[in-house]
């Protein structure tokens, strides 16, 4: 097979960087995406890699790093957006959204949405990582800044769950123009993405639970096996899976009507 041009955001630790590890390994051509000027930095070094640095609490990153993605690269094979977390108190960016929302739901829409042109010539896959916590989470279209109700751990759910709707959004949209797409639960990963919240997810990471999570190399499977498979034979376009099946989803998840609105509010809200 010829070498593939793979974008991975969130790639400078966790399950991120395990997967660039192993599609670096196999001969692909691998674009590290990372918040950490530092490890994306050694991550891209141990790899032979190109890399990007960009904060998705700030959109003008997320634009500036779209420009210079279509410019170096005319074609991207795989967009895994990745990037993502836990956040801590109720905070909005400089963008004016909530900082959960944005980072994990509206920066990887924008950054899709602006590379859209090159990754449908490029008959593109567009992998999201999202998280069976979208089982605890409620979008409501008309407070997608949680002003109303918010708690650590819902506003991640929600974010979440915006990442299966866009998912399923983004095949009915493209579906016909090559693009394919799929959403996952990675497991529970030892990994520092609780670190920075006051969610009670980041006291199991530091307690014996640790011991029972997995590796980054094991949650990155089913990421791999879907960047890896085919479309159409191995797996369902516009679905989401867990370890490498479809997976039970938030009734939410289904309603095609929410999934266009939040797609249109992510267009007003992404907009320069």
């Amino acid at each position: 097979m010829p070498q593939r041009t793979i974008v991975i955001t969130g790639a400078s630790d966790g399950i991120g960087a395990a997967a660039a590890r192993t599609l670096a390994r196999a001969g692909e051509r691998v674009v590290v995406v990372g918040r950490s000027a530092e490890k994306t930095r050694a991550l891209a070094k141990e790899l032979d890699s190109d890399y990007f640095v960009a904060d998705f609490a700030e959109l003008a990153q997320v634009r500036d790093l779209a420009a210079r993605l279509k410019s170096d690269y005319p074609r991207i094979d795989v967009l895994a957006n990745n990037a993502g977390g836990i956040m801590g108190t109720h905070a909005l960016t400089v963008d004016g959204n909530e900082s959960t929302f944005q980072i994990n739901h509206l920066a990887p829409f924008l950054l899709t949405t602006l590379l859209m042109d090159t990754l449908i010539a490029s008959d593109a896959k567009v992998i999201n990582t999202a998280s069976m916590a979208n089982g605890f989470g409620k979008l409501d279209l008309f407070d997608l800044n949680s002003e109303h109700s918010y708690s650590t751990n819902r506003a991640y759910g929600t974010a979440k769950l915006a990442n299966i709707l866009f998912t399923s959004e983004l095949h009915r949209r493209f579906h016909a123009q090559g693009i394919t797409t799929a959403a996952f639960h990675p497991g529970v990963v030892r990994t520092n993405f609780a670190a920075e919240s006051s969610s009670w997810f980041r006291h199991a990471y530091k307690t014996l639970l640790n011991r029972f999570m997995l590796t980054p190399d094991q949650g990155a499977d089913t990421m791999l096996w879907l960047i890896n498979g085919t479309p159409g034979t191995d797996w369902v376009s516009g679905a989401y899976y867990a370890k490498r099946a479809i997976a039970k989803a938030n009734p939410q998840a289904y309603d095609a009507g929410l999934a266009q609105g939040l797609w249109e509010k992510s267009e007003e809200l992404t907009a320069p």
